[in-house]
């Protein structure tokens, strides 16, 4: 009898105990609703949190609390509501949405693409075959993310960014001449983007097509894009290479006064001298580069180049073949009769 009664206390106690945390816990749930109304989303996310650890498998707690996280930018907290909400409802439907936007921006990719795959199943949601391409195009699996942006564009033919994702996968596959096409569809998609102008022509270089390449050089810095290192000697290195070197030389002296040891910064102005003609200023900006690193068998090369273009033939072959020596790679330039600035 003892016993009994001792289990039906104990019982009742439990009961209590639990009735007395579920109402905590919409108390709590009801105050994050209010602060979420009046616009406070902090105060907000403290309570609906509150109010989960009381009652975690309420569905509507962890979503307000999902909700919340997001607008604070706790994507942990976030991905772990919505999670929740998932092993409470496996039929939600807004959940799995912001799964996976959130798996995405995690840089989570696998999971991204499994929830993106099953808002197609559920027929939920809107951009699921843009992350799933964006996930696989971050996993560098180029077949797959063209299969399911190439849906995308379908479903979304005025986002600028599908494009420009192919267009960069492309530029990873060294396919340069496709990749242009893409950023010209970015760029009449969002004309005053000027990062991906700067990346278009930077494309065309690679082709090479530096007469192209200058045009979206002086177009980006036109519409102000910054103006840095990197994109001076890019911009000076198309100009020599579309053959106005004298547009170049100026680029180049100013920004070589800035970094004075920068060997590539050397080598590109030597070798806009030496299109130019100007084989002995090539020549001094090519020891300059021995004098930091004597075993640069490119320049010792270029200055025995320009020792021939001066009519010192003998000395200057007798250059390129210590450079060959140094570099026999070198060999094959000189039998394909191209090299920089030949």
């Amino acid at each position: 009898m003892k016993t009994l009664i001792c289990t039906i206390l104990l019982f009742a106690v439990t009961h209590s105990l639990s009735a007395q945390s579920e109402n905590d816990a919409q108390a709590a749930f009801q105050k994050g609703l209010q602060e979420k109304a009046a616009g406070r989303l902090r105060p907000a996310f403290d309570q609906f949190y509150q109010a989960s650890l009381k009652s975690p498998n309420d569905k509507q707690i962890q979503i307000n609390l999902g909700l919340a996280a997001e607008e604070i930018r706790q994507s942990d907290a976030a991905r772990n509501a919505f999670q929740k909400v998932r092993e409470i409802d496996p039929a939600d439907t807004l959940s799995i949405i912001h799964l996976t936007r959130l798996f995405y921006n995690a840089h989570r990719y696998d999971e991204a693409i499994a929830c993106g795959k099953k808002m197609q199943e559920m027929k939920v949601g809107e951009h699921a075959n843009l992350y799933i391409g964006k996930s696989y195009y971050e996993k560098e699996s180029f077949g797959s993310a063209f299969h399911y942006l190439e849906a995308a564009a379908a479903d979304e033919p005025s986002n600028p960014e599908i494009p420009v994702l192919f267009a960069r996968a492309l530029v990873n596959m060294s396919n340069y001449r496709m990749a242009v096409k893409y950023y010209q569809d970015a760029n009449r998609l969002d004309p005053s983007n000027t990062r991906l102008i700067y990346e278009m022509a930077l494309a065309y270089s690679a082709i090479p097509d530096d007469k192209a390449a200058v045009t979206y050089f002086e177009l980006a810095k036109e519409k102000g894009y910054r103006v840095d290192h990197d994109f001076v000697e890019n911009l000076a290195n198309s100009y020599t290479l579309a053959g106005t070197p004298e547009k170049a030389v100026k680029m180049q002296e100013e920004l070589l006064a800035q970094r004075p040891s920068d060997l590539n910064l050397l080598f590109g102005l030597a070798d806009t001298y030496y299109r130019m003609g100007k084989y002995d200023l090539a020549i001094t900006n090519w020891d300059k580069i021995l004098s930091y690193d004597k075993e640069d068998a490119r320049a010792l090369y270029m200055i025995g180049m320009s020792l021939q273009k001066k009519g010192e033939e003998t000395k200057g072959m007798a250059l390129c073949n210590k450079a060959i020596e140094m570099d026999p790679s070198l060999n094959g330039l000189r039998q394909r009769k191209f090299v920089v600035g030949l």
